[in-house]
């Protein structure tokens, strides 16, 4: 990070010495808060059935845990991003965590839905300043390159694997202390990743009154996102003709016209224009709708079918989890070196058809009677590539973008993620449905589990289209950062 990064943090004494403690304890923390966002999106979802029972939910609104939270966390993306890069990372990234703390404990202490839906919402707002806060500090604090790579490896492995922790924790925590616990657990976790920014991330810099907060740029964005998640959420549960979802196509309509008229006209868009133009940024979003659609996709159906195919408990779906988990960080981890090697283009298309294959088996194998051993081929399959694309993506995001637009660059990719898990989850649901609907009690189980395989072969047909996506991706010899120029890593 240099002086000229308008609003970020100054120069933390890890970005002279990579390989140092500094650098290592900052970078630790960026990925520990990465950990607590990305586990919070799937830890309740084990533990839904009790919440449901004990809050008074109904079939039709319990899902609204977790698309609250999506919803939220996708509409205000952009308003983090580019909050983080005009009003100081550090200061982003602390208040994020703030409001972790503080809405985890009011949704555990929740003793009714209404409350509980707030809290959740609020944790998604949380999550979108969080996650292009680390992100963005991550990449103006190593040098575009081998040291970025081994860095966003990390923060990758943390990122993805949290998405699985999340169901493993969830189990755990439900069995033993009841579905409260899914939600205190981030107090103390957000509370000392709070604690810690201040001790760790140098302050930043007054802001440049130069620069301007598109406020009308980030309201339209926000209300596009929102209400389009809104809408691809609630439509199945709500009812498509639901004045709810009626009123809020009506407000949608004129938003994506009203924010491309603003950002047109804006001094300081929120959307730079070199970001619009950067392929590698576009392919790299392209690329996180799909990896969330499917890949992301998966782990709830996975969920699903365990307990209500296999019929396992919170605690048995919990430890089911284990090796996906493990593959998954062994993965993301691996993900900067690998693409140090051979390029970023090669590594995500081998990912993505090691993932594809990995999806293939397991359609095949989760029949209605299948054992836990016969997953396993395509549970590590699909994990390895889960992880490695998951970090790969977010590296061809940063490629060529200067510090001062890194957080808005991890916003616009992580949007796409966030579109493309409410789309994909909508979509597959609706598929893995329409055989279950009008079956027997004694043909449920065979219909869910045939349900979930066809949704199962359409996520591996999904990974296997994004293949022609990273083809697109090109990357110059000269973003691939000072230490890596005339080495593999410039390979694509």
């Amino acid at each position: 990070m240099n002086a000229s990064s308008h609003g970020a943090s100054r120069p933390n004494t890890a970005a002279g010495r990579e390989g140092g403690r500094a650098a290592t304890a900052v970078l630790g923390l960026l990925s520990f808060a990465m950990l607590i966002v990305s586990l919070d999106q799937y830890i309740v979802v084990v533990a839904l059935p009790d919440i449901g029972r004990e809050l008074g939910y109904s079939a039709q609104t319990l899902q609204s845990v977790i698309s609250a939270y999506a919803v939220a966390s996708s509409g205000f993306l952009l308003f983090g991003g580019r909050a983080a890069d005009l009003l100081g990372r550090r200061r982003v990234l602390a208040t994020g965590l703030a409001l972790y703390a503080l809405s985890s404990l009011a949704g555990g202490l929740a003793t009714g839905p209404g409350v509980q839906l707030t809290a959740r919402f609020v944790q998604g707002i949380g999550g979108a300043l969080v996650f292009p806060g680390t992100l963005a500090l991550i990449n103006t604090l190593f040098a575009e390159g081998p040291a970025r790579n081994r860095a966003l490896g990390v923060w990758g492995g943390s990122g993805a694997a949290g998405l699985v922790i999340g169901v493993l924790l969830g189990g755990i925590l439900t069995h033993a202390f009841g579905w409260e616990a899914v939600f205190y657990v981030n107090v103390p976790l957000a509370g000392a990743a709070f604690v810690l920014t201040f001790v760790l991330i140098d302050a930043d810099q007054p802001r440049d009154g130069a620069r301007l907060f598109d406020l009308p740029g980030v309201l339209s964005a926000a209300g596009t996102v929102t209400l389009l998640v809104f809408v691809l959420v609630q439509g199945p549960s709500l009812g498509w003709t639901s004045p709810w979802i009626i009123g809020a196509i009506v407000l949608w309509l004129p938003l994506p016209v009203t924010f491309v008229i603003v950002e047109r006209r804006s001094r300081d868009p929120l959307v730079p224009v070199d970001l619009v133009r950067n392929k590698s940024l576009l392919v790299a979003t392209a690329t996180a709708f799909m990896f969330a659609a499917t890949f992301g996709s998966l782990l709830y159906f996975l969920s699903i079918y365990f307990q209500e195919v296999r019929g396992y408990d919170a605690l048995e779906t919990g430890l089911a989890f284990l090796l996906p988990t493990a593959m998954v960080v062994t993965g993301s981890t691996s993900a900067g070196r690998i693409v140090t090697r051979i390029g970023l283009r090669r590594t995500l298309f081998a990912a993505l058809a090691i993932g594809a294959v990995g999806a293939l088996a397991l359609g095949l194998a989760m029949t209605s009677d299948a054992s836990y051993a016969s997953l396993v081929p395509g549970l590590i399959a699909m994990s390895l590539g889960d992880g490695i694309v998951f970090t790969a993506m977010f590296i061809a995001a940063a490629a060529g973008v200067s510090g001062s637009e890194q957080g808005v660059a991890s916003a616009i990719a992580s949007t796409g993620s966030g579109i493309g898990a409410v789309i994909g989850l909508a979509v597959l649901v609706l598929i893995a449905n329409s055989g279950v609907e009008g079956a027997t009690h004694a043909q449920t189980q065979v219909a869910t589990a045939t349900g979930i395989r066809t949704a199962v072969f359409v996520i591996a047909g999904g990974i296997a289209l994004t293949l022609a996506i990273v083809q697109q991706l090109r990357i110059a010899p000269d973003r691939a950062g000072p230490a890596a120029k005339g080495t593999a890593a410039n390979r694509i």
